[in-house]
């Protein structure tokens, strides 16, 4: 009797009323929303959108979960289609039987179909999706514990799986839990695959080709040691076969791809750093406009600084032009004087004064040059006035010579 061993469920599926809740289906459904949630994650990393991943595998899970369930009816057709079998049993998905090799390749199909409506590439597309895959895979395979199926051949190792179904030609007994096995090489190559990009940054589909090669190499020694009824070729498998010719275009495509694309896809999806894109701008155009502020604050300030210097030139001409008038008048006043000259010394008096008024007025204004016009204007009124004062004195000395 073993002391050590790993339990079989005694049933795969619990009732919830009249719904099934089977562990086989629930395992799946896991696994598919870790690799969408994953690979959401890496897609955004490498420059794409939120919910791209998600409307691609709205194509793809569809597609393979098809292509699975169609490799592994053509591969066990016995179990389907031979004398005692009923063939509609090769609908009922939830009882087990999914290829991996069918599911990946068909669910290819349906992600080409989804990116190309989208306009993005396949390759990188798969890139963010590859350890997302192959962690759902791990998941996945739990249920085949639930089903109890796909163990190895028997053994008493401490972690043997025990089985306990003797239906479909079981056998009870301890087996090797190759269902563990290649969960946890699944989880091996995911994080080999994460640190594969990061390490090389890998692109163009390389990283999903590097997760593909990988899990051949796994695929290979587990499938080895199951002995579950399959169909044999030169001794081997038909998994073993399919694993070694998949292996070898996967590391084909790495080498082959990394010569002719180096690198990784600077672009993967058009369009998605619009938004981000628009945000810069918005910031930069609030920098530009600090900026231009800054400029605006600055230059107002010199262009008022050149209007008061221009003002005050022209005040400054104002008064100039003030004196200028001022010292015609003086001159007029002084004529004035010498015309009354014969009238007698009051008109000398009176013409001198008011030239030195009109004389000082002037001084006033150019040492002022801010009333440069004012003081023109009271240079003129000044002029006018001299020049009255001077006729009518004059016109007196004129009437008094006759007298």
């Amino acid at each position: 009797m073993e002391i050590a061993y790993i339990p079989s469920p005694s049933h795969g599926v619990l009732h919830l009323g009249p719904i099934p809740l089977r562990g086989y289906a629930f395992c799946i459904i896991i696994g598919v929303f870790v690799a969408v949630w994953l690979g959401n994650k890496r897609w955004i990393a490498r420059g794409g959108r939120a919910g791209t991943v998600a409307d691609i595998a709205v194509w793809a899970v569809p597609f393979g979960l098809v292509g699975g369930r169609l490799y592994h009816v053509i591969t066990d057709y016995e179990l389907y289609f031979s004398e005692g079998r009923d063939w509609v049993d090769a609908f009922k998905v939830w009882q087990g039987g999914l290829g991996i090799w069918g599911a990946i390749a068909l669910g290819a199909v349906g992600a080409w179909i989804g990116c190309r409506r989208r306009g993005i590439p396949l390759p990188a597309w798969a890139d963010a999706l590859a350890p997302g895959i192959v962690f759902a895979q791990a998941i996945g395979r739990w249920g085949n514990w639930f089903n109890q199926e796909l163990y190895g051949k028997a053994t008493d190792v401490p972690w043997a799986l025990h089985i306990t179904s003797a239906t479909d030609g079981r056998v009870p007994g301890y087996y090797h839990p190759t269902f563990l096995y290649e969960s946890l090489w699944c989880v091996g190559v995911g994080f080999l695959v994460i640190w594969a990009d990061r390490r090389f940054t890998l692109g163009h589909g390389r990283a999903f080709a590097l997760y593909v090669a990988a899990y051949c190499v796994g695929r290979g020694w587990i499938e080895y040691m199951r002995v579950d009824d399959a169909h044999h070729f030169l001794g081997l498998r038909l998994n073993d076969w399919t694993a070694m010719v998949v292996f070898v275009l996967a590391v084909t495509y790495i080498v082959v791809s990394a010569r002719l694309r180096p690198g990784r896809e600077e672009i993967v999806e058009p369009g998605a750093d619009a938004s981000g894109e628009d945000e810069g701008d918005g910031e930069a155009g609030s920098g530009a406009s600090v900026g231009l502020d800054k400029k605006s604050g600055e230059k107002p300030g010199e262009k008022a600084g050149t209007k008061a210097e221009k003002t005050k030139a022209e005040k400054k001409t104002d008064g100039e032009s003030g004196g200028k008038n001022g010292v015609d008048e003086k001159a007029a006043g002084k004529s004035g004087e010498k015309a009354g000259a014969s009238g007698g010394e009051k008109t000398d008096e009176t013409g001198e004064t008011d030239g030195k008024s009109a004389g000082k007025a002037v001084g006033d204004t150019d040492a002022e040059p801010g009333a440069g016009a004012t003081s023109g204007v009271a240079a003129d009124a000044g002029a006018e006035v001299s020049a009255d004062s001077a006729g009518a004195v004059k016109s007196e000395a004129e009437s008094a010579k006759k007298g």
